[in-house]
């Protein structure tokens, strides 16, 4: 049987099932690779990839997909690696540089801009520095490890899944596990059992992994990050859908 293709996000916050895949059989049977949440995205439009652990917007760009995991990368109120950083008060941001890492969460941040504090700033693509600018008027979305210990670094921080959840009332998923084709069951069963061994065993996780003094890794990955794929997130994922083709 060929292997099937698997790209996840590098961040932490899919440390977990990186954990479970590699302490289960099933890793005998993919391929995996490791990427920037924009790459895994590219990845399965680009049918590079089988399944790919992307950020929920590119879904848009899919003619066929399917979301294979009862586990996703998600939040129920402050996330604390999903962020507007910004040099002013949000209601005076008049540039907005996006994370050139980032598709959900840039669209995040337009949806929140537009609909919960009826913003329309300039946007600013591939910045020579995207997470610094002098302008007094300038924010910046910023996602994933880069953000760690930088909430104390800038006047005004706006957590984007907290914010969504002030504006729908909604949780937030920031990356689901899709197939751009079907995938035989069994194999999908596997891949939840596996996916569920390493949210099991993150005591046994957070041996390995790296502490930091000015981040939490372990209240993250046990708290912040809300890894089961409930109907309240399958319902905000379609909302968010929604919002992102009204902009």
């Amino acid at each position: 049987m060929n292997k099937i293709r698997i790209s996840a996000v590098s961040y932490t916050n899919t440390k977990p099932f990186i954990y479970g895949i590699q302490h289960s059989g099933i890793s005998d049977k993919i391929e995996l690779s490791l990427d920037m949440p924009s790459d895994c995205a590219q990845k399965l439009i680009d049918d590079v990839v089988d399944i790919g652990l992307i950020p929920v917007a590119a879904t848009l760009s899919l003619p066929q997909w399917e979301i294979i995991s009862d586990y996703c990368i998600g939040a129920v109120g402050a996330v604390n690696s999903v962020f507007i950083f910004s040099n002013c008060d949000i209601k005076d941001v008049k540039y907005l540089q996006l994370d050139p890492e980032s598709r959900s969460s840039n669209n995040l941040a337009l949806v929140l801009l537009k609909n919960h504090w009826q913003l329309s700033p300039e946007l600013i693509r591939n910045a020579g520095d995207y997470a610094q600018s002098t302008e007094p008027n300038t924010a910046f979305v910023q996602i994933g490890d880069r953000t760690f210990g930088k909430k104390d670094k800038y006047k005004f921080v706006y957590d984007l899944a907290e914010e969504w959840q002030k504006f729908t009332g909604l949780p937030f998923m920031f990356a689901a596990w899709i197939a751009n084709k079907p995938i035989p069951q069994d194999f999908m069963n596997e891949f939840n059992a596996a996916m569920k061994y390493g949210l099991d065993h993150r005591a046994e996780l957070f041996d390995e992994l790296p502490m930091r003094d000015d981040f939490d890794i372990k209240d993250y990955l046990m708290h912040k990050i809300d890894f089961d794929l409930t109907e309240d997130k399958k319902k905000a994922f379609y909302r968010f859908l929604e919002y992102i083709k009204a902009l």
